[in-house]
């Protein structure tokens, strides 16, 4: 029995240390544990929200750019569209003015053809005319060489 009785009193003697060591505990745990573990929950609540908050403003930038790049692409196409209207309307007008230019040019023809054409038969009437002269000339120096010659072969 002499075992039981010194395990006793060692395990009186224990409980004061056991209780010194299960106070301690509480108090560190109490003091010391709960706000660091308050604190480091406010810093992972804390950290969650600014990488939530970062990832909301990564996708609304993500957003902006797409948006950017759509108004980007519409401003291209309206510019290209812009482009090809003033293309189609110098194309208009350099056709106006080739065919304004061949009109033009198309009376002075006609006009030309038209002179030449007066000019043509103003002179065949001046060659009629002189082909008429010189036929009258050439039968009065035939007939003078004729009236000529007989005088001459008389003679």
């Amino acid at each position: 029995m002499e075992p039981l009785v010194a395990l006793g009193e060692i395990l009186l003697g224990a409980i004061p240390t056991f209780l010194l060591v299960w106070f301690l505990y509480l108090y560190v745990a109490r003091v010391f544990f709960r706000p660091l573990e308050e604190t480091l929950n406010k810093r992972h609540h804390a950290t969650d929200g600014m990488r939530a908050a970062a990832e909301s403003n990564i996708a609304e930038a993500q957003r902006k750019t797409s948006q950017y790049e759509e108004s980007l692409q519409s401003a291209r196409a309206g510019l290209y569209e812009q482009q090809e209207q003033e293309r189609q309307k110098a194309i208009e007008q350099r056709n106006e003015t080739v065919k304004r230019a061949r009109a033009q040019a198309e009376k002075m023809v006609a006009g030309a053809r038209q002179e030449i054409e007066r000019d043509v038969e103003e002179a065949k009437k001046r060659l009629s005319a002189e082909s008429e002269l010189l036929a009258q000339l050439i039968r009065r120096a035939i007939l003078e060489r004729a009236d000529n010659g007989g005088r001459e072969t008389a003679r």
